[in-house]
């Protein structure tokens, strides 16, 4: 089955998570969008990769979580617990660089984010491998292994399938 999957940035001020979500759940529609906390992701591909481990681990009835946004963070922050996966990436009251994963959403979703959220801006999704290497806890081998901080939490990403 394909999935339409869009990715980008805001730098938002969030008064009242509870208050977001319930808006981002409606303006999902029947899709799905998952708010995350940009500086934990190491860019587009590092999400885009995760949220097709997400859709698969549905496919393969290998999910973590009932919910797809909810397995997205899982996967992209490479976590099996979600108590974890939200203290990395779940988002918080106040300013914040925030990346958000769309998937199979209705036409004028950016837009109606857009609204809510303000302009939407893809460069916060760049973040630094030292922030990422701190955050993840990356030792100096592994990064030399992989050769860079996006390749090693692809690489996490995809290893959740083989850990039971």
């Amino acid at each position: 089955m394909e999935h339409h999957i869009q990715i980008t940035g805001f730098n938002a001020y969030i008064k009242n998570v509870p208050d977001v979500l319930t808006c981002i759940k409606d303006i999902a529609g029947q899709g799905t969008i998952q708010l995350l906390q940009a500086p934990g992701v190491a860019g587009e591909e590092h999400l885009l990769h995760s949220t097709q481990q997400a859709l698969l681990s549905f496919q393969r009835k290998e999910n973590l979580s009932k919910d797809l946004g909810l397995e997205i963070c899982l996967r992209a922050s490479a976590q099996r617990q979600i108590s974890r996966a939200i203290q990395i990436l779940g988002i918080t009251e106040g300013q914040q660089a925030l990346a958000a994963v769309i998937v199979d959403c209705p036409e004028d979703t950016l837009t109606k984010l857009e609204t809510l959220l303000g302009p939407s801006d893809s460069k916060v999704l760049k973040s630094g491998p030292e922030n990422l290497k701190k955050i993840y806890k990356i030792s100096d081998s592994e990064l030399y292994a992989l050769k860079n901080v996006k390749r090693v939490l692809i690489e996490r990403t995809t290893l959740l399938n083989l850990e039971k």
